[in-house]
């Protein structure tokens, strides 16, 4: 029988970049997916900040920024007029190397990940389907469909669901799905366009309680129409055309369509399922959670999920720690997926609200309101760090002890600049490692050395208080780059007892 470590369903891009963290670690992958090849279109745009900083570890981030677009601020539009402009360029230029909005279509995104997975010897099986599998003691045996029709088992020691909101892998753990469905139409078009709401900016459009937004793509004249429609067309979506709902964008947005290219239209849904992980199989990305767009999250919260697990399961796999270190995967991203979904679901909500009252908030306070709320450093800050994902942590967590300075187990390693370098290029590297800000005592020097934990060592300055950290302490670094202790005694001891408390050997 045909076997590999992890069989990996689905090749959108959290199964891209779980196959590629595993591929790098030494972990032998089978990807799987039955489409007969990857898509040409996509709903999916923003690659968030903190996916562009761990990007640094697959080195993707210079060619996903290279490829896509930034986008400098939001407009607000009322009545056929821009009302109000909201700079994003200054926000978060002191808590991340990727201070903007960036734009990169999913389907160029997959294009890339694939290319990156194929340079690595792993190539996506197309039309191969997942039927079923059964989990065994000793490891997982499923049951695939390959092109020719043609039905096979296949072993592996573990599972990945990556395959969508119509999930093969939860349909067979039998997890559930509950949550809803707006009953909103959603549809997307890409056009060849002009007018001001085609100058490189976001354009968002607050006169119905339908939504709808024009974002910028890549070349001149080109961009992306996101919207909402909730009258009698909805009851037609299947029949809907460009036509249908094109006039809104014109009139009330200034837009000249030149050319629509592409045009769909879709529900969305606000699931999470009731567990990530049962025996050898575990759920990641849209197989896992699903809500609204609003703030680009769904994609970056998939890639999250695949980042945190793989390099759990490449730590098992490689026998340098026990199966109940992947009891963690579930604890430390179900939370989040939780928040996320009702969080996205309130904004939606609010955003479509229908009424009178609704339509005088949409109209004429936001446009008033927003930006005074965000000429506020600490507003603007709350905001950049929510949706850039940069304040997703892990504290209270199975993995997360201790704290030092403002910075606890659990959260990212605040970032800081200082002469032109900054404190995250160690972090290209998949490994635990060690970051202390100050001087290192010999005897941790020694550990480190001992047990083939890089030492990073960062001579003190002001700026590094100013973040966060605290002199001469000790953060211990995960592999994926969150904090797992963070100590201000900076003893040997301290990693000693994290690792034998959870039985993890380091190098």
């Amino acid at each position: 029988m045909p076997r590999s470590d992890v069989l990996i369903a689905g090749a959108g891009p959290t199964g891209l970049v779980l196959a590629l963290w595993l591929t790098r670690f030494g972990v032998k992958v089978k990807i799987i997916d039955k489409t007969a090849e990857p898509g040409t279109t996509s709903r999916a745009l923003a690659v968030q900040a903190r996916t562009l900083e761990l990007y640094r570890q697959l080195d993707l981030t210079e060619a996903v920024v290279a490829a896509g677009n930034q986008v400098p601020a939001v407009n607000l539009w009322v009545k056929g007029e821009a009302a109000a402009r909201l700079s994003l360029e200054a926000v978060g230029s002191d808590l991340t190397p990727y201070p903007f909005l960036h734009i990169f279509p999913q389907d160029q995104h997959e294009r890339l990940l694939i290319e990156r997975l194929q340079a690595l010897g792993i190539t996506v099986q197309r039309r191969t389907e997942l039927i079923g599998f059964a989990d065994r003691e000793d490891g997982v045996v499923a049951r695939l469909r390959g092109p020719d029709g043609w039905e096979y088992d296949f072993a592996a020691d573990y599972v990945a669901g990556c395959d969508g909101a119509r999930s093969i892998v939860r349909e067979t753990i039998g997890t559930g799905f509950p949550g809803g469905t707006y009953r909103q139409v959603f549809y997307v078009a890409d056009v060849d366009a002009a007018g001001p709401a085609l100058n490189g900016e976001l354009h968002i459009d607050l006169d119905e309680a339908d939504f709808l937004g024009v974002f910028p793509l890549a070349g001149q004249g080109r961009a992306r129409l996101i919207g909402t429609v909730r009258d009698e067309r909805a009851d037609r979506a299947e029949t809907l055309t460009f036509d249908d709902v094109s006039d809104r964008a014109i009139t009330h947005l200034k837009v000249e369509v030149r050319k629509a290219n592409w045009f769909s239209t879709y529900h969305v849904h606000h699931r999470v399922t009731e567990h990530f992980r049962k025996g050898r199989a575990f759920l990641l990305g849209d197989a896992a959670h699903i809500h609204s767009p609003a703030g680009g999250q769904g994609m970056n919260t998939g890639i999250g999920d695949a980042i945190n697990l793989a390099w759990k399961l490449a730590t098992v796999l490689a026998g340098r720690a026990p199966d109940t270190l992947l009891e963690s995967y579930e604890a430390e991203r179900i939370g989040f997926a939780r928040r996320l979904v009702a969080t996205t679901d309130r904004v939606f909500s609010f955003a479509t609200a229908e009424g009178r009252i609704a339509d005088i908030l949409r109209t004429r306070v936001a446009p008033v309101l927003i930006p005074m709320a965000v000429a506020f450093e600490p507003v603007r800050e709350f905001m950049f760090r929510t949706v850039s994902q940069i304040t997703l942590n892990y504290r209270g967590g199975p993995l997360s002890r201790g704290a030092a300075g403002h910075v606890h187990g659990g959260d990212r390693l605040p970032w800081a600049r200082i002469d032109g370098a900054d404190n995250f290029d160690s972090l290209a590297t998949m490994d635990w490692q060690v970051h202390v800000y100050g001087s290192a005592g010999t005897q941790l020097a020694a550990w480190c050395e001992a047990h083939y934990v890089p030492l990073h060592v960062f001579d003190w300055r002001p700026e590094y208080e100013t973040a966060g950290l605290a002199r001469d302490a000790l953060y211990l670094l995960r592999p994926d780059t969150y904090v797992a202790l963070a100590d201000s005694s900076g003893a040997a001891s301290a990693l000693d007892r994290y690792f034998a408390e959870h039985r993890i050997q380091p190098g």
